[in-house]
């Protein structure tokens, strides 16, 4: 589905309702080098996240300094405070976009696929919600690859302006889905789905 886009008045232009961001430019400490520039499957992490999250939401931008990752050839945008963290992030993203239902996510979780984000997004406009994301077998929340209504914009950037970092405390007062293991077993069926790369042990793994 596609919409006029509220900024371009008097003209033609559309936009998808739908976008892709991926966060990039953590300090990787535990790994020890850059995961979005890490080679996984002969290119850099961040360019085979990004093709996969395109190909679901329409488009794929970087969340990061244009001068780590601006070589990549994919659009960049900042973060909206250096250094804050992921919300900061989440927030630059939804300033960024002019699409109802935005697909955000770490760069660092190189099992998601196509057809899993086309299923996140799916769900997210069945339920309406402000906020879509998964629990993984464990509960825990997964709010780095998750689906965020445009609506919260404004709830996120108070957060941010309040000094919240930790990303589950910003959407106390939005319509908020938790997605359970059963309603997306059929992605995961190997329960490695969220594998995410944080240590190099961890890299050897999923390699």
């Amino acid at each position: 589905m596609r919409r006029r886009d509220p900024k371009a008045r008097g003209s033609i232009a559309f936009v998808a309702d739908t976008a892709g961001y991926i966060l990039v430019g953590g300090k990787s400490s535990r790994l020890g080098r850059d995961k979005a520039l890490a080679e996984w499957q002969g290119r850099p992490l961040a360019v085979r996240l990004a093709e996969t999250v395109r190909a679901a939401a329409g488009s794929a931008t970087l969340v990061g300094p244009q001068e780590k990752y601006g070589h990549l050839g994919l659009r960049v945008i900042p973060d909206s405070i250096a250094d804050f963290g992921p919300l900061a992030g989440l927030l630059a993203a939804l300033e960024d976009s002019a699409s109802t239902w935005n697909f955000v996510t770490a760069c660092d979780m190189p099992n998601l696929t196509e057809a899993f984000l086309r299923f996140l997004l799916g769900e997210a406009r069945r339920s309406d919600v402000d906020v879509l994301f998964p629990l993984d077998s464990e509960g825990r929340a997964e709010p780095l690859c998750a689906v965020y209504s445009l609506r919260c914009r404004e709830a996120i950037r108070s957060a941010v302006e309040g000094g919240i970092h930790k990303m589950t405390d910003a959407f106390r007062d939005l319509r908020v889905r938790e997605l359970l293991p059963g309603e997306y077993a059929e992605f995961d069926r190997d329960g490695r789905l969220f594998a995410n790369l944080n240590t190099p042990e961890d890299w050897q793994q999923v390699l």
